[in-house]
């Protein structure tokens, strides 16, 4: 009786272990991570989506946990409102913060966006509550709105402008940094030969296609690897 017992107990926590061990990551964003997690004709298969398949091709999906943590039209404030229930209370230990494309684009589009001085304090409030609770971070710069190679993007100069905002708190708060807006520019001036404004990362000019999801997740695997 007593060997019976002591095999479930064993493996109970043996399970425990084995649970609490997985990296608890959250990519926190808007509606760029929200699609992170689906598949669609569109988008094809999501950012997320596709660094799981990546850990388990490399044998490391037993050591990571990933959610998506991506609500559409969302700005820098609309994540620090929710910060408590779809981040904090799940307990992670590294989020990755990917904003800003809706504070500059919704400027245009819909007449409200957020400033740049209020997007850097939002921001930087977002941080200091993950850093208070121990939490990793990985800041993520906002990648397109338009994938001409030109500079003639009507949102080039915001997207430039609130990109320097992430690196400055990037390197004051010495986190890690998935510098989007550079690498995908750097990456449109090869593949993009025709200046195309959308179709060759984005099916929009903001929302990844499948390719450009394969980029995304690329760029993101990158940093976690880096993560101790």
């Amino acid at each position: 009786m007593q060997k019976l017992l002591l095999l479930p107990v064993a493996l109970i926590i043996l399970l425990a272990f084995n649970t609490q061990n997985k990296t608890k990551v959250i990519f926190f964003g808007d509606s760029i991570t929200r699609l992170g997690v689906e598949k669609d004709k569109k988008s094809g298969t999501g950012y997320i989506l596709r660094l799981d398949s990546m850990l388990k091709r490399e044998k490391k999906a037993d050591q990571y946990e990933l959610m998506g943590a991506g609500i559409d039209g969302n700005k820098v404030y609309d994540l620090y409102l929710r910060m408590e229930d779809d981040v904090l209370s799940k307990n992670p230990d590294v989020v990755f913060i990917y904003v800003g494309i809706n504070d500059i684009w919704h400027k245009t589009l819909l007449g409200t966006g957020t400033d740049a001085d209020k997007f850097e304090k939002f921001y930087q409030a977002i941080i200091n509550k993950l850093k208070s609770k121990g939490i990793k971070i990985v800041l993520c710069t906002p990648a397109v709105i338009g994938e001409k190679t030109d500079n003639t993007n009507q949102q080039d100069g915001d997207l430039n402008r609130y990109s320097e905002i992430i690196r400055g708190l990037s390197e004051k708060n010495k986190l890690l940094l998935v510098d989007l807006r550079k690498d995908i520019m750097q990456k449109l001036k090869i593949i993009n030969t025709e200046n195309k404004e959308k179709e060759v990362l984005t099916y929009d000019r903001v929302h990844m296609n499948n390719t450009g999801n394969q980029f995304l997740a690329d760029e993101m695997w990158k940093a976690l690897m880096q993560i101790k």
